[in-house]
């Protein structure tokens, strides 16, 4: 089993002039501890879950542009970015500047999108859920069209783009990995099965929630005649590795039921990353024990 690494909040000591010297001293020690990846959410205002909106949050592109770097190794990702937030033919030659520029290290996060208050907040229009999962169809059929390089026309019912002309192509063969986040059973793992090269499932609820959402992203496959062992399996967790949080014991028998359950890739936060101390508990007891999963 891989893990990576989620950074979900920016709000550290000594306010916005260190945060740049913190995210920089958290990547390296993350590629440096062995994590596979690292990932910001692809938010404007901070999340509910995790802090108050006005918290510091940085745009997730610039922020992972930021990580290429200081980092030669690990892959850097958002988890997810909205649909709604970019023009799909934007958002696909964002993604491939990324790999471009960190050497084919990129993955494309994509989702539906969910938090309408900062989509209002900013002046970003926010449809109903079924308009989005069109948009994030549509997106998704530009995003391999762009990077099949065929230079067409696109039109679609919310999208159409007169010609897909993408230059340079990613380094990253034959594409930056396509993940879209969500465990929808209906629309999300669908969608997965027919476009994406990963999954994105809740692992907060142990193993058994997300070994049924993987037994219909399986029976989805299977009814479109696509391999299942094809698309990566990832899950977002956490570990809060203090004293009395989750101990490393605890977190590699969680990697282990998830992995029994089919997860390829765990994708954790870690409060206070910046102290450095969650990170280097991580590469010595957790991430060579959970490698042969």
């Amino acid at each position: 089993m891989k893990i990576g690494l989620q950074i979900p909040s920016f709000t550290w000591p000594g306010g916005p002039s260190q945060i740049a010297p913190t995210l920089a001293r958290i990547g390296r020690a993350a590629e440096e501890a062995g994590f596979a990846s690292l990932w910001v959410m692809d938010h404007f205002f901070q999340i509910r879950m995790i802090g108050k909106p006005e918290e510091p949050m940085l745009e997730g592109y610039s922020a992972l542009s930021f990580l290429a770097s200081v980092t030669e190794r690990v892959r850097l990702g958002t988890l997810v970015s909205g649909v709604v937030y970019r023009h799909p033919g934007i958002l696909v030659k964002t993604a491939t500047t990324l790999d471009v520029l960190s050497g084919g290290r990129a993955y494309l996060g994509i989702g539906a999108g969910w938090y309408e208050r900062e989509a209002l907040g900013l002046g970003v229009p926010f449809p109903p859920l079924k308009e989005r999962f069109e948009r994030l169809e549509e997106a998704l059929q530009i995003t391999h069209q762009m990077w099949s390089g065929k230079i067409a026309p696109y039109n679609g019912k919310h999208f159409q783009l007169a010609e897909t002309l993408n230059s340079p192509q990613p380094l990253s063969k034959p594409h930056p990995p396509i993940m879209v986040g969500g465990g929808g059973e209906k629309k999300t793992l669908r969608l997965v099965a027919r476009y994406a090269d990963a999954c994105n499932l809740y692992a907060f609820e142990g193993a058994e929630p997300v070994r049924a959402k993987l037994r219909v992203l399986r029976q989805h496959c299977e009814n479109l005649g696509r391999s299942f062992d094809e698309i990566e399996r990832t899950a977002i967790g956490a570990f809060d590795l203090e004293p009395n949080g989750t101990s490393p014991r605890q977190a590699i028998e969680h990697c282990r039921g998830l992995s029994d359950a089919g997860i390829q890739h765990l994708i954790v936060s870690l409060p206070r990353v910046h102290e450095i101390t969650p990170i280097e508990v991580m590469a010595k007891e957790v991430i060579p024990a959970v490698a042969d999963f």
